[in-house]
C-alpha cells in the first residue's frame, strides 16, 4: 500500500485506506537548528484524547513525558520492560522522550501507540502536539530556551504507521514558516461514525505546552 502525502487542512479516512486497522504509531520527527553553544533544543509530543466539550474525560487523558507511568498494556507494542505514560483505558501509549532531535535514518524522533479499537467511547478525537520545552522545565535550567521557537526548526512531519505490518499509511510534512510560535498541533485522530480519519492541522501557538493545557483540560 502506498503512503498518501497530506498538505495542511486536508483529511484522510484511515479505515477507507486501511479496512481492519487497529494498531497504529504515530511517528514524528523534526531536525532542531541548534546554535554552537546556544540552549539545549527538545521537543516534545503529547496527545489530548477529548470529547464532544472538547475537553479531556480525566487527567489520564492528556499524554505527556511527565504523566505518571503506568506500564505497558498492548501487548508487544513496545520494547519489553519500557513503561511510557499510558491512558487508563490502555488505548494510548506514550513517547519517551528524545532531548536531541537526532535520529537514525529511517526512526522517528518520538512516537506513540494507539489501539483505536480501545479508545474509550467519551473520546471522540485525539490531538497530536509538538512544544517546545522551555526553562525551568527543560534539562539544564537555561533561561535561554525562553527565546527558542519553530521557525529555528526543520524538516517536521507526523506520519501514521500499520504497527502490525510496519507499512506506512500517510505522512503530513510541516511547510509554514514560523516566528515565536512554540506548540504546534500536528494532526487530529477523529471519529466519523464507526471510522477513524485524520486530519492534518498545523496549528501553532505561543506559551508552550501550558497553552494547550489550559484549552484542553
Amino acid at each position: 500500500m502506498a503512503s498518501f502525502n497530506l498538505n495542511k487542512g486536508e483529511r484522510f479516512s484511515l479505515s477507507k485506506a486501511a479496512p481492519g486497522l487497529s494498531l497504529v504509531k504515530i511517528g514524528m520527527g523534526w531536525d532542531p537548528n541548534d546554535q554552537p553553544g546556544g540552549p539545549e533544543f527538545d521537543l516534545d509530543v503529547s496527545a489530548f484524547a477529548i470529547g464532544s466539550d472538547f475537553k479531556i474525560p480525566s487527567d489520564s487523558y492528556f499524554v505527556f513525558y511527565g504523566q505518571v507511568r503506568m506500564g505497558n498494556c498492548i501487548k508487544d507494542a513496545v520494547e519489553k520492560d519500557l513503561d511510557r505514560p499510558i491512558t487508563q483505558d490502555g488505548a494510548i501509549i506514550g513517547a519517551i522522550d528524545d532531548p536531541d532531535g537526532r535520529r537514525s535514518d529511517g526512526d522517528d524522533d518520538e512516537d506513540m501507540l494507539i489501539d483505536l479499537n480501545k479508545v474509550n467511547p467519551k473520546v471522540e478525537q485525539i490531538i497530536i502536539c509538538c512544544t517546545i520545552c522551555k526553562y525551568p522545565n527543560d534539562n539544564k535550567k537555561d533561561r535561554r530556551t525562553l527565546d527558542l521557537n519553530f521557525g529555528q526548526v526543520e524538516d517536521c512531519y507526523i506520519r501514521i504507521v500499520d504497527q502490525n505490518t510496519g507499512a506506512e499509511i500517510m505522512r503530513y510534512d510541516l511547510k509554514d514558516q514560523y516566528t515565536n510560535e512554540d506548540a504546534v498541533e500536528f494532526g487530529r485522530l477523529f471519529r466519523v461514525g464507526n471510522s477513524w480519519e485524520f486530519e492534518a492541522m498545523g496549528r501553532a501557538h505561543t506559551g508552550s505546552l501550558q497553552t494547550l493545557v489550559d484549552m484542553y483540560t
